[in-house]
């Protein structure tokens, strides 16, 4: 058994695939299994996934018909072998320690999974490459000590992503943790990452950013301006996962709301202008509906956030005639709105880290001592 099974799916991503590759035949855990699923490709990847393979006997190379990334995903955890799995996809790349250090981690605190920060990356033609850092959490104290995910609805506040970290493969077996299979979706690790945080008991971040996510490719299924309500089904799915264990749905429902909103605003500025009106239209009365049944609340949200929410409840045709139309001016308010969030949780988890710390109480003591005896000296003199 190996240590680490890699599963790389691939559709027509000829342009990078040699780089993905490299990264991962070149890793310094040489004791992986490396499982590499041509989803119906119609450009050369095949033919690059066979050579590769010819130079290296840990590659596993499947190729069939066109299912999509869940079906591909779902077939590639059924055939690994590992003790723990790994996802890449096939226009990223690895830093060359990437599994070796996280299966060290996961080794020695027997973890279900182990996720790190990561790199965004874009490339121009010259070949320089734009880097920015993506850290899981904003907040330092988050990191490199075990959590428990399952009993920790907060920690879905965490940046989604599938593919920075490894996760024990008798874990997923456990709980049946699976790839949402709907024909042509996107966005299908949604599901596959909200289930191993629900599900899991023993978690890590790690701030060391090991893998690089591609930001340039033009074909990446998830920029489509076409698939309109994927995320839509997606958050269905996840919703009926949650609802199978009431005490589930009454643990996350929230949060659940707080990573819905963000997905469907995101998906919002996506898509073709001309889906945007009937978008918002039928997003404003899934908010009603979850605000209606209190699934939806104030509490997790940001105040630009919630007054989002309430606008577009309230009246969805006015939010759109200002606020998305014309979309290219406000889509950059959109994004400045979201960078003013993040810096405002930011600031809250500064200061709240701060209140908690030893100089911050034995501060307060000091101070409370000296205001407490001039109150004192005040009620003497009258």
């Amino acid at each position: 058994m190996a240590k680490v099974s890699v599963i790389i799916p691939v559709y027509n991503a000829e342009r990078y695939l040699a780089e993905c590759l490299d990264s991962i035949t070149g890793q310094t855990l040489k004791d992986i299994e490396i499982i590499c699923i041509s989803d119906g490709s119609t450009d050369r990847s095949y033919d690059i996934l066979q050579k590769y393979q010819e130079q290296d006997s840990r590659i596993l190379l499947i190729w069939r018909e066109n299912r999509g990334y869940g079906y591909t995903m779902n077939e590639g955890i059924a055939r690994a072998s590992g003790e723990y799995i790994g996802i890449v996809e096939a226009d990223d790349y690895a830093a060359l320690n990437m599994y070796e250090e996280l299966y060290q981690k996961a080794k020695e605190y027997d973890l279900d999974f182990v996720k790190a920060d990561f790199y965004r990356f874009k490339r121009a033609q010259s070949g320089s490459m734009e880097l920015a850092c993506n850290h899981l959490s904003p907040d330092p104290s988050d990191y490199n000590k075990v959590f428990n995910p399952g009993e920790n609805p907060e920690t879905l506040r965490y940046i989604m992503n599938t593919w920075s970290g490894i996760y024990k493969r008798s874990f997923l077996e456990k709980y049946h943790i699976q790839h949402n299979e709907t024909p042509g979706a996107s966005f299908q690790d949604n599901g596959f990452w909200f289930q191993t945080f629900i599900y899991g008991k023993r978690g890590m971040i790690v701030d060391q950013p090991y893998y690089r996510n591609r930001r340039d490719n033009p074909d990446s299924s998830v920029k489509s301006k076409e698939k309109v309500y994927c995320i839509n089904a997606e958050y269905d799915y996840i919703r009926g996962i949650l609802l199978k264990d009431p005490a589930l749905w009454e643990r996350f429902r929230h949060m659940y709301w707080f990573k819905k909103y963000h997905n469907y605003m995101g998906t919002l500025w996506r898509i073709d202008e001309k889906y945007r009106e009937e978008y918002l239209m039928r997003f404003s009365e899934e908010l009603k509906r979850g605000i209606a049944l209190g699934d939806l609340v104030r509490e997790p949200f940001s105040c630009n956030a919630w007054n989002n929410i309430r606008s577009i409840t309230e009246d969805p045709k006015k939010y759109y005639l200002t606020r998305v139309y014309p979309a290219g001016m406000n889509q950059k308010v959109f994004e400045q709105m979201q960078a003013l969030e993040t810096e405002n949780r930011k600031l809250k988890e500064e200061i709240a880290s701060i209140r908690r710390s030893k100089t911050f109480r034995l501060g307060k003591i000091l101070l409370f001592l000296p205001g407490r005896l001039k109150r004192m000296l005040r009620r003497r003199k009258r």
